[in-house]
């Protein structure tokens, strides 16, 4: 007997680096939604330059809440159709998380952004996919009062079914090279499984580090930054950890996006006196060669500079920090602003890859 096929439906799904993960790892992405014109647009160019195949069912520039309105019956009659040969239909979506950031707004379930986390429960909780998952940043799990909605959200969908695992999960456990945290939140629906055990889930199965032995290695601190300066990786660390070694794997400076970068306001003078490794400042930070970068995002007036060019990084290094293959590329008419807010906000590729093997083995085991 054949394999049911595992389907997604996409929500919030920015330029597509958590789908490309479910691609690339047994899934079938079905349904694409995003809001962000730009950010679809780029989803698009990305996956036409990879030769990957369109969504059965297309892809939706709409807001989520449509779906919960005007377009209800047109989602579950997809979600109907894709079921039709036996196969299972998830969700996955990340709520734009600003609004549960401490270096964002921190409005919290009452934010325009806040509220989007309530609104992808309540289409779980209408449309009953087979199975879902949720992610976000670590504040909505570690700040109380954050932590109180998203108790409440994970009652709404007890109530209607599901039987749910989380996890506080870092980009560095899968070989991102990035200090990145996420909670994720897996959900079955029981009544689609038989004796189905949760805490069956193996959240750990594709991890490759230990967090706690990664932040006890002998990284390298600081150097007096000099331009163009090469220098070899140190003993006693895992190199594919190492900004180096992801700009020299995705061939950075000769990818189609290498020359997008912005031109930093301080001048040269503030470039120069960043030392490489020093990322202490609220703003200007220049990365370590030899290290792992901080969580690629690039608001809030935080700058990341290169580790010896005079120049800020590029949006071909930012996808590399992202772990993206490098046959992914932005388009070149997207803004720049656009380029670095989307890659910002997207979920690194290993990780997201690592997330979905385990929820493929998962599934299968339990069909």
């Amino acid at each position: 007997m054949d394999k049911r096929k595992l389907k997604i439906f996409s929500f919030f799904s920015g330029s597509g680096f958590l789908d490309l993960g479910f691609e690339m790892n047994g899934f079938e992405v079905d349904l694409v939604n995003e809001y962000h014109a730009p950010f679809m647009e780029a989803y698009q160019y990305s996956r036409k330059c990879m030769g990957l195949r369109k969504p059965r069912y297309g892809y939706f520039n709409i807001d989520i809440n449509d779906f919960l309105s005007t377009r209800k019956n047109e989602l579950h009659e997809y979600v109907t159709s894709a079921r039709e040969d036996g196969s299972l239909v998830g969700f996955i979506g990340g709520p734009p998380c600003p609004d549960f950031s401490v270096a964002g707004k921190n409005k919290g379930r009452d934010g325009d952004n806040g509220k989007l986390s309530k609104s992808y429960v309540d289409l779980i909780s209408e449309m009953q996919p087979d199975f879902f998952l949720f992610e976000n940043v670590k504040g909505l799990w570690r700040t109380a009062r954050h932590r109180a909605f998203f108790e409440e959200l994970k009652e709404q969908l007890r109530g209607v079914g599901y039987v749910m695992t989380e996890r506080l999960t870092n980009a560095l456990e899968y070989g991102a090279p990035q200090d990145r945290d996420r909670i994720l939140l897996f959900g079955v629906l029981k009544r689609r499984f038989t004796e189905v055990d949760i805490t069956d889930f193996e959240w750990r199965k594709y991890q490759k580090y230990e967090l706690s032995n990664i932040k006890q290695m002998p990284w390298p601190e600081q150097n007096a930054f000099v331009a163009d300066a090469m220098t070899e990786c140190p003993a006693g660390i895992p190199e594919e950890l190492t900004v180096e070694h992801w700009f020299r794997s995705n061939r950075v400076e000769e990818h189609p996006n290498a020359n997008d970068y912005f031109t930093p306001r301080g001048g040269l003078q503030r470039i120069t006196s960043v030392d490489e490794g020093d990322v202490s400042k609220k703003s200007y930070k220049r990365l370590h060669r030899w290290r792992y970068s901080p969580t690629v995002a690039y608001g809030n007036n935080e700058v990341h500079l290169h580790p010896y060019r005079v120049r800020r990084l590029s949006a071909a290094e930012a996808l590399a920090l992202q772990t993206l293959p490098k046959e992914f590329v932005l388009p070149k008419d997207m803004t720049l602003t656009n380029k670095f807010k989307t890659i910002g906000n997207g979920v690194p590729f290993i990780l997201a890859s690592g997330i979905a093997k385990t929820m493929r083995d998962f599934l299968e085991d339990k069909l």
